[in-house]
C-alpha cells in the first residue's frame, strides 16, 4: 500500500484508502457526480418517451396472431371503436422505427375504414418484413375486401407469408379457393401439419378433420382426437364439439361422458347448438321415439 502523501488539492492514499483533501475538490466531484446522473436521467427518460408510444400501441392494437408480438401482450382480434383513434395516434408516432406498430397503424386504418391508408401502410410493414401484414393484406386481396379481388396476388401473400413460419398464412394457403383439401388434400395436410406445429388453433382443427376422414392420408383417430384437444384448449368452438364427440363415441381413445361433456358444455357456452344437444344428450340418455324411430324428447329423471 502506498503511505506517501500528495500536496493539497489533489489525492492522497494512505494503507490503501483513497481521500480527498480539499473540500472544493469535493463539491467539484459531487456536481460531477450530480450531472452525471442528470444526464443518465434525462437518456432513460427519452428513451422511455420513444417507447411509451409504442407500449400504447401495443396495448390496444397488437394482433393476437402476430409473430411480432410481445409476449406478455395478448392483444385483441379486433380494435375496438373507441380506441380507434388512440391507436391512429400511438401508432403512427411508433410506426417510424418499429414494423410491428406500423402493421398495427395498418390494423387501426383497416378498423376506421380507411382501406387506402390500411394498404399503404400494409406494403410498407410487409416491405420491413411483417409477415402478418402478409396475411391481412392476402385476406384483402382473396375475399375482395375494399379492393378487387385478386386469388393470385393472395396466394403469393400467403406463401410468403408461410415460408416466413406465419401460421395463419399457412392455414389461409391451405384454404383458399375452398380448402386445398379438394384440389391436393396431400398437399393440404402437410401445410395444416407445419401450421398446426406453430400451434395455430385453426390448422389443428382442420388437420384433425383430415385425420379424422383420412383425407390426403391414412385415417388416424388417435391423433385427430389430440389435434382436437388441443384446438379446444386454445378457445376453438368447433373443435370442442369434436372432442366431445370422439370421448363421447370412444373414437381414438377411451369412451368418457364426463370429459365429452366438459367439452360440450365449454362449446355451448359459446351458443354452439351441436354442443348443447351434446349436452342434453348425455345428461338425458334415455329418449322417446315415434313409429319411425326419429328422437321425439330425451328423458331425464
Amino acid at each position: 500500500a502506498c503511505a506517501c502523501r500528495a500536496e493539497k488539492g489533489v489525492l492522497s492514499f494512505a494503507a490503501g484508502t483513497a481521500m480527498i483533501d480539499d473540500e472544493a475538490m469535493r463539491k467539484d466531484l459531487r456536481a460531477t457526480l450530480f450531472l452525471g446522473v442528470m444526464l443518465a436521467a434525462l437518456s432513460s427518460a427519452t428513451a422511455y418517451a420513444q417507447s411509451a408510444d409504442l407500449v400504447l400501441c401495443d396495448r390496444i392494437a397488437a394482433d393476437p396472431g402476430d409473430p411480432d408480438k410481445p409476449a406478455d401482450i395478448p392483444g385483441v382480434a379486433k380494435i375496438s371503436p373507441s380506441d380507434i383513434p388512440i391507436a391512429l395516434k400511438y401508432c403512427k408516432a411508433a410506426a417510424a422505427k418499429s414494423r410491428r406498430a406500423l402493421y398495427q397503424l395498418a390494423r387501426a386504418y383497416a378498423a376506421n375504414k380507411q382501406v387506402a391508408e390500411a394498404m399503404t401502410a400494409y406494403k410498407q410493414a410487409i416491405a420491413k418484413g411483417s409477415s402478418a401484414a402478409m396475411v391481412e393484406l392476402g385476406v384483402m386481396f382473396g375475399t375482395g375486401s375494399g379492393v378487387a379481388q385478386d386469388k393470385a396476388e393472395a396466394r403469393k401473400l400467403f406463401d410468403r407469408a408461410a415460408k416466413a413460419g406465419n401460421a395463419r398464412g399457412t392455414t389461409n394457403l391451405a384454404a383458399l379457393d375452398g380448402g386445398a383439401s379438394a384440389v391436393n388434400p396431400a398437399e393440404a395436410r402437410a401445410l395444416y401439419g407445419k401450421a398446426a406445429e406453430a400451434n395455430s388453433p385453426d390448422a389443428q382443427f382442420q388437420l384433425g378433420l383430415l385425420q379424422a376422414q383420412g383425407i390426403g392420408g391414412p385415417q388416424n383417430d388417435n391423433e385427430a382426437r389430440l389435434l382436437f384437444e388441443k384446438a379446444a384448449e386454445q378457445g376453438h368452438v368447433d373443435a370442442m364439439v369434436w372432442a366431445g364427440a370422439f370421448w363421447e363415441m370412444g373414437r381414438g381413445g377411451p369412451k368418457d361422458d364426463v370429459k365429452a361433456r366438459a367439452f360440450y358444455a365449454k362449446a355451448a357456452a359459446a351458443g354452439n347448438v351441436q354442443a348443447k344437444e351434446g349436452v342434453q344428450r348425455i345428461d338425458c340418455p334415455r329418449v322417446l321415439k315415434d313409429k319411425k324411430g326419429n328422437i321425439l324428447t330425451h328423458l331425464c329423471f
